[in-house]
Formats: C-alpha cells, sequence, structure tokens
C-alpha cells in the first residue's frame, strides 16, 4: 500500500521573519523527496487563528495521511527541535489579522495537552547517532503563539498522528540546504517508526 505524508508548512511570513526558514527547509525537503512510496503534500498556513481552524481540518480530511509534519521557525532556537506535544491554553498573542481567541485556547472542551504518537525522543537519538551534522533536541513546550495552537489542533483531529519540528533562522547556524536534509532524515525515522507500531498492532491482531 502507498504512504501518504502530508507536510503542512508552517509558517507565512511573520513579525521579525520576513523571510521564514520554515518556508526555505520545506523546499529545499520537497526537492530532495521521502521516497518514491511516499506522496508529500507541501502547504503553507497562515500566521492567522482562524485560518488555521478552518484550513487544518479540511487537509485532514482532503487526504487522510498517515502522518502531517508541521513545521515552523523559532528565533530563539539554535537546533532542529521536535516538540513532543502541543497546548490548549493560553494562546494570548496576535496573529497577523491582530486577533487572538476569546477563549485563549485552541479546542473548547479539549485535554490540556495532546502528545504525538512519535517518540520524539527516539528519533532524536536515532537522527542524531546518523551522523547528519545538524543538531537535533526535543522540546514540550511549542510556543503557545500559532505553532502550537496548529500543532494542538492537528494532534487533536488525528488522534496524535502529527508532529511539529521548530527550524532555527537561516544560517543561525544551518543552510537551507542543511535544514532540508534534517527535515528529509527526521520524517523518514517517524514513518518508520509508525510502520513498525502498525506492523505490531497487526501482528497481535493476527494472533
Amino acid at each position: 500500500a502507498q504512504q501518504m505524508l502530508q507536510t503542512v508548512l508552517r509558517f507565512e511570513p511573520f513579525g521579525e521573519h520576513t523571510i521564514n526558514a520554515s518556508w526555505v527547509a520545506v523546499q529545499e525537503l520537497k526537492k530532495l523527496g521521502l521516497g518514491k512510496d511516499i506522496d508529500l503534500h507541501v502547504y503553507e498556513v497562515p500566521v492567522d487563528y482562524q485560518a488555521v481552524q478552518s484550513l487544518i481540518p479540511s487537509l485532514w480530511k482532503q487526504y487522510h495521511p498517515q502522518l502531517v509534519v508541521h513545521v515552523g521557525v523559532s528565533g530563539m532556537a539554535t537546533t532542529v527541535t521536535l516538540e513532543k506535544c502541543g497546548r490548549n491554553h493560553g494562546y494570548k498573542g496576535l496573529d497577523n489579522s491582530r486577533f487572538c481567541p476569546h477563549s485563549q485556547c485552541c479546542i473548547e472542551g479539549g485535554p490540556d495537552c495532546i502528545d504525538s504518537v512519535i517518540d520524539m525522543e527516539s528519533v532524536c537519538k536515532r537522527v542524531t547517532a546518523s551522523g547528519l551534522g545538524v543538531a537535533v533536541s526535543v522540546s514540550k513546550d511549542a510556543g503557545r503563539y500559532l505553532c502550537d495552537f496548529t500543532y494542538y489542533t492537528s494532534l487533536y483531529l488525528s488522534h496524535g498522528h502529527s508532529a511539529f519540528i521548530h527550524v532555527p533562522p537561516i544560517e543561525k547556524p544551518y543552510s537551507g540546504v542543511d535544514l532540508g536534509r534534517a527535515l528529509q532524515a527526521i520524517i523518514q525515522e517517524m514513518l518508520d517508526m509508525l510502520d513498525q507500531t502498525e506492523e505490531k498492532i497487526h501482528c497481535q491482531c493476527v494472533h
């Protein structure tokens, strides 16, 4: 069966990030690809809470992907950072439309935190051991802005079958090509991990 990965690009330019490193990195990933068995779909997500609330569900409904990987830039990051979870509350920062949710939460009535089904610590260790040349780390706080908001929305809709990767600004310290190679290695590890999990579940069902 053909696997499908939809990579949702996070985000359009915002604040001081006139060139969003996540866009550059994902364009490099698109050039590299993820192998002939993977369908890769790339989208740019607006820095807009209301747009996210309509766009993310429509993409899940359209593609029914195996995994959605969101990619965003963090001005504070010096490594490629794998986010373990999304948070539901604390959204006070205004988006590009000068709006924030009145409730300051993502999904009213949703759990405070949702973890990805991907074991980010294991992905980090495997990619680091591969000698990629790009430092990778793990975080439990995606920042309570559109990155976190988008991630939580996707995790909620997918029952955890989403991931979020923060990249540092271009040349601080990595080039767009370096970041693209890192995304390729990380996402391939995530897909391998999902495949192994699904195979175990299938074997248990058969026995």
